[in-house]
């Protein structure tokens, strides 16, 4: 992506003295409760209105959206409130109408994304557009599928591109909805440091009472804005209940978000520090999740190891692991005397755990 440092202009360009914040129901339900939502966020820190007007939804015969109509009350919210306004599009008939409508903002959902069948049909009726345009990350943790989506929207010549982090899929049960995969998100910042990246708490926790916490850590990483899904009465919204919050809420929300900006040398500093200390969290919290994984494997060998009468330390194995440890710490910059550390104390918890389960 030649012009990566174009992507960025349209953010720049706004002078924002905040991250960008995109806000609004997950779902256009009625006129009067978009329009009040809109007139609720009005004089806020909100710099596009976001309503789903189609939803795509897991399985059929969950509310899918007003349809075209939604639209309609879209043009009603900027010509009342002056907002921006936001919407998903999956198709081309989607693009059409939205263009028809003058929506500001046209975002890429993750079922969206994965498709590259479906993101060409998108650019192809977006090609030279002055819309923003962001694309949702996919729904499984692929960076090359994601940002080949952008490059899609890209070579047709749209301009102001961004993405959206929103989460990816696991099987696995969590805190999270979608889990954040933030490693992942680093990696792409690193690679396309002038793409412009909106956190989705809404969608990555699944709770309104987590995304303060999401937030601020989307923030800490360097991230330019969010998109919070926000409703009059989240309780009794047609869709992702449970996610949305008042815009009372979202109001006090911004105003707790410690915010750094880089006003000089010391500043920029603290703003780098910063990040690199977020980095440094989110790599913790995936080793110990890591830990956790491998312990619950351990109670498994425990259990077999019960059921066949098999005494819990095996030396054989156990030194081959550590001296395979040993050299791949060494290609990795790793000093011999911490992999030995490191890897003493997980066996030994792996001993505790078998032992625990042997005696019992």
């Amino acid at each position: 992506m030649e012009n990566n440092k174009q992507m960025r202009k349209w953010l720049d360009d706004m002078n924002l003295p905040h991250p960008l914040v995109i806000a609004g129901p997950c779902s256009a339900e009625t006129e009067e409760q978009v329009l009040k939502v809109a007139h609720d966020l009005k004089d806020t820190d909100v710099n596009y209105y976001r309503a789903g007007i189609w939803k795509p939804r897991t399985r059929p015969g969950n509310f899918e959206g007003v349809g075209a109509i939604g639209l309609k009350w879209l043009q009603k919210v900027k010509e009342e409130t002056g907002l921006k306004t936001a919407t998903e599009v999956a198709n081309r008939t989607h693009v059409d109408l939205a263009l028809e409508h003058d929506v500001d903002l046209l975002w890429i959902g993750a079922r969206s994304t994965v498709s590259p069948f479906i993101v060409q049909e998108i650019a192809d009726a977006l090609k030279g557009t002055d819309k923003v345009v962001l694309v949702k990350n996919p729904v499984n943790p692929d960076l090359s599928l994601w940002l080949g989506a952008v490059e899609r929207l890209n070579s047709a010549n749209i301009e102001k591109l961004g993405v959206i982090h929103r989460g990816f899929s696991t099987y696995e049960k969590t805190k999270y909805r979608n889990i954040p995969e933030w490693q992942l998100v680093i990696e792409l910042q690193t690679r396309y440091p002038d793409l412009p990246i909106i956190n989705d708490p809404s969608h990555i926790t699944g709770k309104r009472n987590m995304i303060f916490d999401v937030s601020q850590t989307a923030l800490d990483l360097n991230f330019d804005g969010l998109m919070i899904e926000t409703h009059c009465d989240p309780d009794n919204a047609w869709s992702d209940a449970a996610q949305q919050v008042t815009p009372d809420r979202l109001v006090q929300i911004m105003k707790n978000l410690r915010i750094r900006k880089e006003t000089d040398e010391q500043a920029e500093y603290n703003s780098k520090l910063s990040n690199l200390r977020a980095q440094i969290d989110v790599i913790d919290n995936q080793l110990i999740e890591i830990m956790g994984k491998r312990m619950k494997v351990s109670d498994e060998i425990g259990a077999l190891k019960k059921k066949r009468n098999v005494a819990v330390l095996q030396s054989n194995r156990w030194n081959a692991i550590l001296g395979n440890m040993i050299l791949e710490g060494e290609q990795r910059g790793l000093s011999e005397e911490f992999v030995l550390k490191m890897f003493k104390a997980i066996h030994q918890e792996s001993i505790n755990h078998q032992e625990k389960i042997i005696n019992t």
